[in-house]
C-alpha cells in the first residue's frame, strides 16, 4: 500500500505521495461551439449521464442556442439545481447552454476521471467554486472550474481504478436493481391485494352482481352503489385568521407534516386561503388529471391542521368508515379513474364534478373487516418494502464510499 500524504486539499483528503496534482485545465479544455438542435441531436446531461432528449423535455425556440458535444467529451450541469448532472458523451449532438463541455487533453483515462467527478467530495468542491445567491441557485462556470485541483496517478493507475471501479460498481448496480424489482413487485402485489378486497370482499363465497361500474365490473349482491356524495360532502374552512399552524401536504398518498416557516419553495406569503381540515377528512388532488400519472391523489386526514384549497376536501357523513373510502379511493386513483374525469385549462374536477362519482360499499361492519385486513396487510408489506429501501441505502452509501476510497488512491486496486 502507498503511503498516504494529506497534500493540502481538502476535498481530497490524503493520497498517495507519490501522486501528482495538478488542476483540472491541464486535463481538459473547454469545448463553446454554439450550434442548432437541427443540425445536431439535442442530448440532456443527466445524473445517469449524457442521454438523448425526451419529447417531453421543455425546449427552446432558440434552436440555435445550443452547445456542440462530441462522443468522448465529458459534460456537467454548472448549475447547482443539477448537482451530479455530469458524464462522458457516447453521442454527438447539442446540449443547453447552462452546460460546460470538456475535451479531453493529451495521456489520460476519461473514466477514471468519469468516476472522481461522480463523487459527492468534488461535487462540493465545484460547487463551491461557483457564483450566486447564498443558499440558493449559483453556477460554476469554465474559468473557475479549470482552477480545481485534481489527482494525476499514473496512467496506467488510472486504468486500473477505472476498470476496477466500472466492474465493482457494475456489481453493485446489478444487486440494487434486483432489490429495486423485489420492491416493485412488493407494491404491486399491495395495489392488488387493495383493489381486490375493497370490490369483492374478504369472502370468497358470496353471490355477486354486476356493479355496472367499468371498472369495478361484479361485487357481492348485498353491497351498495351510490355516488360520493351519499357518503361525502365538502368542507370548506378558510383559515383567514391565520390561527392554524399545522401545515399538511399530500405526498405519495401520504398526509403529512410540513415546516410551516421553511424558505423557499413553492409556500404562499401567508395561509389565509388554506383550507382547515379533521381527521377522517379525505383530501383528493383533482388538478393536472391527463398530463399527471403517476403521483398519488388521495390521502387520509389523521389530524387537525390545513392545507391547500386546490385540492377537494372530503367531510364525512354520519356512519361512514373514512379508512375504507380511502382505500376505495386509492383503488381508483391506481386503476386510474380520475384521469379521463378531468376538463378545462388544468385538467381538473370541482367536488360538483367529483362527487357524481360512483363508489360501492359493504354493510359498516364488513368495511371495519375489510380495513383491519387492509391495514394489517400492508402493515406487513411495508415493512418488507422498508427494509429492502434500507438495503438500496446501504448499497448506495457502500458505491459511494468506495469510489471515493479508489480514485483518492485511499485504497489500492491490487
Amino acid at each position: 500500500m502507498a503511503e498516504l500524504k494529506d497534500r493540502g486539499t481538502e476535498w481530497l483528503g490524503e493520497i498517495p505521495d507519490s501522486w501528482r496534482l495538478s488542476r483540472i485545465g491541464s486535463v481538459y479544455e473547454l469545448r463553446n461551439t454554439k450550434v442548432s438542435d437541427k443540425e445536431y441531436p439535442p442530448l440532456s446531461v443527466t445524473n445517469k449521464g449524457i442521454v438523448p432528449q425526451l419529447q417531453t423535455a421543455a425546449k427552446t425556440n432558440a434552436h440555435d442556442d445550443r452547445k456542440l458535444v462530441k462522443k468522448g467529451d465529458f459534460a456537467i450541469n454548472s448549475r447547482s439545481d443539477r448537482r451530479g448532472s455530469c458524464g462522458i458523451s457516447s453521442y454527438e449532438g447539442s446540449v443547453s447552454l447552462i452546460n460546460t463541455i470538456l475535451a479531453p487533453l493529451g495521456e489520460m483515462n476519461p473514466r477514471y476521471y468519469d468516476w472522481l467527478f461522480h463523487t459527492i467530495q468534488f461535487g462540493d468542491e465545484f460547487y463551491k467554486w461557483g457564483h450566486g445567491i447564498v443558499d440558493d441557485l449559483w453556477t460554476t462556470n469554465w474559468q473557475d472550474m479549470k482552477k480545481i485541483t485534481i489527482p494525476m496517478p499514473d496512467l496506467d493507475e488510472q486504468e486500473r481504478i477505472a476498470a476496477f471501479l466500472d466492474a465493482k460498481c457494475s456489481e453493485i448496480d446489478v444487486l440494487t436493481m434486483d432489490i429495486q424489482a423485489e420492491i416493485d413487485t412488493l407494491e404491486e402485489y399491495k395495489r392488488s391485494i387493495i383493489t381486490e378486497k375493497v370490490t369483492t370482499g374478504l369472502s370468497p363465497d358470496v353471490a355477486m352482481k354486476d356493479s355496472c361500474i367499468e371498472w369495478i365490473g361484479m361485487i357481492p349482491s348485498s353491497w351498495n352503489i351510490h355516488p360520493v356524495y351519499y357518503y361525502y360532502g365538502e368542507r370548506k374552512a378558510k383559515n383567514y385568521d391565520l390561527k392554524e399552524q399545522n401545515l399538511l401536504s399530500l405526498s405519495y398518498g401520504k398526509i403529512v407534516r410540513k415546516d410551516i416557516n421553511a424558505s423557499g419553495g413553492l409556500l404562499p406569503a401567508n395561509f389565509s386561503t388554506y383550507n382547515i381540515v379533521e381527521a377522517d377528512d379525505i383530501i383528493i388532488r383533482s388538478t393536472d388529471l391527463q398530463n399527471d400519472k403517476r403521483s398519488l391523489r388521495t390521502g387520509l386526514v389523521i389530524e387537525h391542521g390545513i392545507i391547500t384549497s386546490a385540492y377537494i376536501d372530503l367531510v364525512p357523513k354520519s356512519s361512514v368508515n373514512s379508512k375504507y373510502f380511502h382505500y376505495l379511493l386509492h383503488a381508483y386513483d391506481i386503476m386510474k379513474v380520475f384521469y379521463n374525469m378531468g376538463n378545462g385549462v388544468r385538467q381538473g374536477l370541482n367536488y360538483s364534478e367529483f362527487s357524481k362519482l360512483m363508489v360501492i360499499a359493504p354493510s359498516r361492519e364488513e368495511q371495519q373487516e375489510i380495513v383491519d385486513y387492509l391495514d394489517n396487510k400492508c402493515e406487513q408489506i411495508d415493512s418488507i418494502i422498508e427494509t429492502k429501501k434500507e438495503q438500496l441505502t446501504v448499497l448506495d452509501e457502500y458505491k459511494k464510499t468506495i469510489i471515493y476510497e479508489y480514485v483518492t488512491g485511499k485504497k489500492e486496486v491490487v
